[in-house]
């Protein structure tokens, strides 16, 4: 076998034990891709991107799939563990020193990984280090809720290029003035993420709902969407971008940015709950994300809690979300918030909340002790069936989250059978509106750090 060339026993010994996603990536494997044919050119100003990954299905692999692991096991080392030497690297992966200079090489080729300085405080030769680079790169990921979008763009260093966030009340709106609103918002950042001269590598979707393989939003309430199918109309209003589109479920994509880069991060039994018009969970159970059957796993807002309750816009009564989410306690806590018309952006009136939440004000701290009450009986249901090391308050349950906490908690507490409610811990979210966003723009930084790597080579 070639020098620099890895052994499969090396492959493997590496995809099995390191890197596997403790550090927040390599937990989301859906992905839409779009290949790059013959000639097409995804990047801009003279440079041409493609993508590489290892093989799927059970054909055996070949020496390229064996150093497609390995050039990611190594990125995922530099990510985690940057600054770095190529030594450490061989160190700490087991991979020889050879195969390792080989691969750094080959990172360093596709600006994913480039050199700086020396390494210092080390017995003998001084040794270069390595930290990531992604600078000709970025991922989008662009968040619908009911009453806005936010988009965010980040290189493959993490570094946030562009954060946006547009009123729109897609409750309001129809299917066809979503999809337009989306691509518009989608365009637009592609156009400035390619004037900083980055080539766009993927866009992610966050969607609150049931979302499938596909793309289809088969249904989402807090939205009045069944079975739209967002992904294929969002590729034909952005004429076939070029560039990986995927559509996930929002409590997903959020709980994956709380678990890479939140308070709590690297946690490997975490929940978090958005809190918006609807109520979802995403779940990392051993740091995995926890998908279910057909990726519809964490639907904790239509869980019925109190059968004489509030209709819910599901149809039935007393579900979580029709007694927790937040045009619940909205109309609990501002009575009058609704004179003028039904709510079309929350923003505002949870500032009211939490400014009259701080002045004392009685019947609003009755309604946020009621609905941490809600909150806190559902989260006692994923106590007992999930053990979760911590929950997380996201959305804006996070902004109202020092009142909502302590009735949740209590309520939490009673609720489970396990002593100290099996050590599950209530908290609010670090990212808070906008985390998935955050995590839909990351789903492409963990694609690549799972082996879809790009390869950025000048046209002749």
């Amino acid at each position: 076998m070639p020098q620099g060339t890895p052994g499969a026993a090396e492959a493997g010994a590496q995809a099995a034990g390191r890197g596997d996603g403790r550090s927040g990536y390599g937990m989301m494997d859906r992905t839409t891709a779009t290949p790059a044919g013959p000639g097409r050119n995804t990047s801009t100003r003279g440079a041409e991107l493609t993508l590489i990954s290892t093989q799927t299905g059970t054909q055996p692999a070949d020496l390229g799939d064996v150093r497609t692991t390995n050039l990611a096991v190594v990125l995922r080392h530099v990510r985690a563990n940057a600054p770095c030497s190529r030594a450490d690297i061989a160190a700490a992966t087991g991979l020889n020193k050879a195969t390792v200079s080989s691969l750094v090489a080959d990172l360093i080729d596709r600006r994913l990984v480039r050199e700086t300085g020396l390494t210092e405080n080390r017995i003998g030769r001084p040794a270069t280090n390595l930290v990531i680079d992604g600078e000709p790169y970025a991922a989008l990921g662009i968040e619908v809720s009911a009453d806005q979008l936010t988009a965010v763009a980040v290189d493959l260093g993490g570094t946030r290029l562009l954060s946006w966030r547009r009123a729109f009340d897609a409750q309001a709106a129809t299917a066809d003035e979503a999809v337009a609103a989306i691509a518009t918002l989608a365009g637009r950042a592609t156009g400035r993420v390619r004037a900083l001269d980055r080539g766009l590598l993927g866009l992610t979707v966050a969607v609150p709902g049931l979302v499938d393989d596909a793309g289809v939003v088969r249904l989402a309430t807090g939205l009045g969407w069944h079975d739209l199918p967002l992904a294929a109309r969002l590729r034909a209003a952005l004429r076939d971008p070029g560039y990986d589109l995927t559509v996930e479920n929002d409590a997903n994509l959020a709980a994956l940015a709380e678990h890479r880069e939140g308070r709590y991060a690297g946690t490997a039994n975490l929940v978090h709950l958005t809190g918006g018009a609807g109520i979802g969970a995403g779940v990392v159970a051993d740091h995995r994300l926890l998908r279910g059957g057909r990726g519809f796993a964490g639907e904790i807002g239509h869980v019925r809690l109190d059968p004489a309750g509030p209709a819910c816009a599901c149809g039935r009564r007393g579900c979580l979300e029709a007694l927790a989410g937040i045009p619940a306690l909205i109309r609990l806590a501002l009575p009058d918030a609704a004179d003028e018309g039904p709510v079309g952006d929350f923003a505002p009136e949870i500032e009211r909340i939490r400014a009259r939440a701080r002045q004392g004000e009685p019947s609003t701290l009755d309604a946020l002790t009621a609905t941490g009450r809600y909150l806190g009986h559902a989260v006692s249901l994923l106590a007992s069936l999930l053990n979760p090391e911590v929950v997380l308050l996201g959305g804006y349950y996070a902004i109202l989250a020092e009142w909502l906490l302590p009735s949740a908690t209590a309520e939490l507490v009673a609720r489970t059978a396990a002593p100290d409610a099996g050590g599950c811990q209530l908290a609010a979210g670090t990212l808070g509106p906008g985390a998935a966003a955050t995590g839909a723009a990351a789903t492409t930084l963990a694609h690549v750090d799972a082996g879809r790597l790009p390869h950025l080579r000048t046209a002749g």
